[in-house]
């Protein structure tokens, strides 16, 4: 994955997903993550935006996800701790156990083959909706930079392929 694609487009996403009010997200974190690396390896807090992440802690959150205690644990991030409330195919979504907010507060973490995204909202219903869709339009667009890269990849492929024949 092109880093410097991610960090622009973060940052592009984060100045419009992530704030105090209006915005879908209060916070968001993007951990480096390669569930089929060394074990030694560690994940890295990549990008944050909206709170300020302890690696320690999110050392914790990682290992919580690939011992996968999704069903039976709780994982806590920065004063808040989450218990998992719905498990899907590459993502997940939690609520605070311990929130003040009258409205509650929840997380969408997302995983990929290069990352975590974790997404945290105040609010229920309609305010996971609109979190969920604005990870959603980050994921879409590092899925998209992928594709596309692989996709010039196998163009220039088949271009010296054919420029060998001839």
């Amino acid at each position: 994955m092109d880093w410097s694609f991610v960090h622009k487009a973060w940052e592009k996403w984060a100045s419009l997903s992530v704030g105090s009010s209006g915005e879908p997200l209060t916070a968001a974190l993007l951990i480096n993550y390669d569930p089929t690396g060394p074990s030694r390896l560690l994940s890295t807090i990549a990008e944050q935006e909206g709170l300020k992440a302890d690696p320690i802690e999110m050392t914790r959150f990682v290992d919580f996800i690939q011992q996968n205690k999704l069903q039976t644990g709780s994982f806590i991030i920065g004063s808040n701790e989450y218990m998992v409330t719905s498990i899907h195919e590459n993502w997940f979504c939690a609520r605070c156990m311990n929130t003040l907010q009258p409205a509650g507060e929840g997380a969408i973490v997302m995983q990929t083959k290069a990352f975590i995204l974790v997404a945290l909202y105040e609010g229920s219903i309609g305010s996971a909706s609109r979190a969920m869709l604005s990870v959603d339009q980050l994921v879409w667009q590092f899925r998209w930079n992928l594709n596309a890269g692989l996709y010039a990849k196998l163009v220039l492929e088949r271009r010296n392929h054919f420029d060998n024949l001839i």
